[in-house]
């Protein structure tokens, strides 16, 4: 048997809920095929505990795949994360009240980690099912890059375990009577039963043209 772990974060910056957490508990316990089944777990928004969290629970279930969700307000597609960097800037206090600014995540660590997600293979799947997704090269310099930092930092001595990071838009709940950008937890569930199969069946990311222009 094999597992999928799937994180999301408790809510943050005055919000009630958080669709990261929503889609990925939703999809907890539940088996991809007769050989996979996803595990999720909750982590706190902050510097100090996240990557404790994250680590205990890798120990914990022992995954071949590691994909972290993070609610990102003004997002409007799902966003794949290509790389961390190790780098925090906080622009608002975490949910302890800790702030950092211009601080590494890891000290002496190197400058950035990329994901070792099939990225290119994901994406192309989710497009072909009529989901909106795309790759960020910016994670941001909260505690969401923070986690992805730390999670590929610790995956390097685990080069069997592949890992990465989600973007999500706020959640329709989140928007009410405002002009922002949404997609619903349950949308969100059914692209990671798309794209997840997709993430630990291929091997070798597929070579077709992608990137940005600025």
């Amino acid at each position: 048997m094999a597992t999928v772990l799937l994180t999301g974060f408790e809510p943050f910056g005055g919000e009630s809920i958080n669709p990261s957490w929503q889609a990925a508990q939703a999809l907890d316990a539940v088996w991809l095929d007769d050989e996979v089944q996803i595990r999720a777990v909750q982590l706190p928004c902050t510097f100090a505990d996240s990557l404790q969290t994250l680590e205990q629970n890798i120990s914990r279930f022992k995954p071949a795949l590691v994909l972290c969700l993070g609610q990102a307000g003004g997002r409007t597609d799902l966003s794949f994360e290509k790389v961390a960097i190790n780098h925090i800037d906080a622009r608002i206090a975490d949910n302890a009240g800790a702030q950092p600014i211009d601080q590494p995540v890891i000290a002496q660590g190197p400058a950035a980690y990329f994901s070792t997600l099939p990225l290119k293979a994901m994406l192309s799947h989710l497009h072909q099912a009529g989901f909106a997704a795309s790759i960020s090269y910016s994670a941001g310099t909260f505690v969401c890059n923070q986690v992805f930092y730390g999670l590929m930092h610790l995956l390097q001595n685990q080069p069997q375990v592949r890992g990465g990071f989600l973007h999500i838009p706020y959640s329709p709940a989140q928007v009410l009577g405002k002009q922002q950008a949404s997609m619903s937890p349950e949308l969100v569930v059914q692209a990671l039963k798309v794209c997840l199969p997709v993430a630990l069946q291929t091997e070798q990311d597929w070579l077709i043209a992608g990137g940005t222009l600025d």
